[in-house]
């Protein structure tokens, strides 16, 4: 199997031991922004529906950060009733409550310079609520039943199935420690809406089993036109089961042993037991036109008017562009940390010095990143003049070195962006993330 890797060459990610199959370009694109989100210190909160791979992304998050030699630790709020909630978040001294016979650290203080996951962070307790919003401010609290102080310094990432802006709304959820846990936002997408990734999840658990076995094409097909409303855990089960069922699954899975299973019969699934007529028709035609260089010979193969090939092919073009799932929301704060990747050259006008070039690798609201010809020593404060694409518009800015690497590479902090260029390059940068999928908040 592909070993780890989430910037498109491999499609696998590991992290301690979890393989984390990331194939479709919405995933790729949501684990490269947790790489850069995981450098800061700031809250996480991750959404999506049941299953889908939120633990997955709390674990990228803490597996890139400057914290993950140390603990990551995770809590199931919906698992436990809420007495225990707060024994097992921040812990008791002895003879707190009877059968305190020990004291006990909580996870929060076990989480010490570590992560802390809170799954299913909706379901805890207005009054844990407040606690956790008090640690989340760096604030000290008490073990049940003590009178010391406990001091903690951990990063908290949150995760909920369910839309905790509603919550708030109907007042079961603070909304102070809402905005605290959403300094971050990120949703991971359903799997139905991650046809690559079901066919590589659905691999990687049938070669844990059998190495050498295979599924048929139509196996695949039938994967990847279920709804899945269990997500990945729901996929990771049939195909468990298919192995333990199907006759010959050291050598193959067929779609009649996927079909066995008594989950891929319901109301939703039944759907995707018989071939749609209407992907089957957009694949033959795709086929055709692909193969075909003459819009005339291509409708003739296919049987009909030039007309109909490409109204047809703008209806599926429109259907694509419906099809787009936004990655989550970036707040304001998050946008800072946004990169745009470019290749357009770039002058450098330093005072007393002859102009430099260099080619610009990506650019934010706040600096860009030049690749220069060799490693520069120092660069004072100078002037960069550049064009960005898609429309071209001129940009001239003050700025000054952040940082600089050995292979050419340097930071530079926009000091001053002149002109009307701060307004079209706030303007380029929010149109990009919308292309990439970002609900962006003004």
């Amino acid at each position: 199997m592909p070993e780890s890797g989430i910037e498109g060459q491999q499609d696998q990610l590991v992290l301690n031991g979890v393989h984390a199959v990331v194939r479709s370009e919405s995933m790729k694109r949501l684990f490269a922004l947790v790489r850069r989100v995981a450098k800061s210190n700031s809250a996480v909160l991750i959404d999506g529906e049941t299953g889908s791979g939120k633990e997955i992304v709390a674990r990228a998050i803490h597996h890139f950060s400057p914290r993950s030699n140390d603990p990551f630790i995770d809590l199931n709020c919906a698992a436990l009733p809420e007495h225990l909630l707060e024994s097992e978040l921040f812990g008791y001294q002895k003879g707190a409550f009877s059968g305190a016979d020990t004291m006990k650290p909580g996870l929060v203080e076990l989480a010490d310079h570590g992560t802390l996951f809170l799954d299913e962070v909706g379901d805890l307790d207005s009054k844990l609520q407040v606690k956790l919003l008090r640690v989340l401010e760096g604030a000290t609290y008490y073990r049940l039943g003590g009178s010391t102080k406990v001091s903690v310094n951990v990063r908290i990432v949150a995760a909920s199935n369910r839309d905790l802006s509603e919550l708030v709304n109907e007042g079961k959820f603070r909304s102070d420690l809402f905005h605290r846990l959403a300094q971050f936002q990120l949703n991971v997408p359903p799997l139905r809406q991650r046809p690559e990734d079901i066919v590589g999840i659905a691999e990687q658990e049938l070669f844990r089993h059998f190495p050498e076995s295979r599924f048929t094409p139509e196996a695949l097909r039938l994967l990847q036109q279920c709804e899945w409303p269990g997500n990945v855990r729901q996929l990771k089960n049939t195909i468990f089961r298919a192995v333990m069922t199907a006759p010959n699954a050291k050598n193959e899975i067929r779609a009649i042993d996927l079909r066995a299973d008594a989950h891929m019969h319901s109301s939703s699934a039944q759907t995707c037991e018989v071939e749609n007529l209407h992907e089957l028709e957009k694949r033959k035609i795709f086929e055709v036109v692909e193969t075909t260089a003459d819009p005339d010979v291509a409708a003739e193969k296919l049987g009909i008017s030039r007309r109909t090939l490409e109204r047809k092919l703008k209806s599926y073009a429109t259907e694509s562009r419906g099809s787009v799932t936004a990655l989550g929301i970036m707040r304001p704060e998050q946008q800072r940390y946004y990169r745009a990747s470019v290749n357009v050259p770039v002058t450098i006008a330093c005072p007393g010095r002859w102009q430099l070039q260099a080619k610009a690798v990506n650019v934010s609201f706040e600096g860009i990143c030049l690749q220069f010809d060799s490693a520069i020593a120092e660069l004072g404060p100078c002037t960069l003049s550049f064009e960005l694409p898609d429309p071209v518009f001129p940009v001239e800015a003050r700025a000054e070195l952040a940082w600089c690497d050995r292979n050419g590479l340097a930071g530079m902090h926009f000091v001053a962006v002149s002109g009307e260029s701060p307004d079209r390059l706030e303007h380029w940068l929010l149109k990009r993330m919308r292309a990439e999928g970002w609900s962006v908040q003004a």
